[in-house]
């Protein structure tokens, strides 16, 4: 495949990861966290996963996927925060969603854009 025809593909791909989950309702998440991580356009060009009630990004499409992009969890006492599993970093406890969101896009990695066709170690 070309460069071309491997970012529609993850594009493709990454587009098929949020509507699944986008169509779960608050069954796995609560779903405001998906919508609002959704209407923001940086975090929906990554993979989205979620497992135990978080909100994980990828930078890639494939296994192993990428942990340098902020995870978003809700707090059990109201808000959220903002974990970094590459570094162990907290980046914050915002109160709402959407700065939590906020918080996520400002400590993308460098250089981060769309998901690739791969693993985290072809990045």
């Amino acid at each position: 495949m070309t460069t071309t025809e491997d970012s529609v593909q993850s594009a493709k791909v990454v587009a098929a990861a949020w509507t699944g989950l986008l169509k779960l309702g608050d069954s796995l998440i609560d779903s405001a966290m998906l919508r609002a991580a959704y209407a923001e356009p940086r975090l929906r060009e990554l993979f989205p996963k979620v497992s135990h009630g978080a909100l994980y990004f990828s930078r890639c499409i494939q296994y192993p996927r990428t942990k340098d992009v902020g995870t978003l969890l809700r707090r059990a006492g109201g808000g959220f925060m903002i974990h970094r599993r590459s570094d162990g970093t907290i980046l914050g406890e915002p109160e709402t969603v959407e700065e939590a969101v906020a918080l996520i896009v400002a400590n993308l990695p460098d250089g981060c854009g769309p998901a690739i066709d791969g693993t985290a170690d072809d990045l």
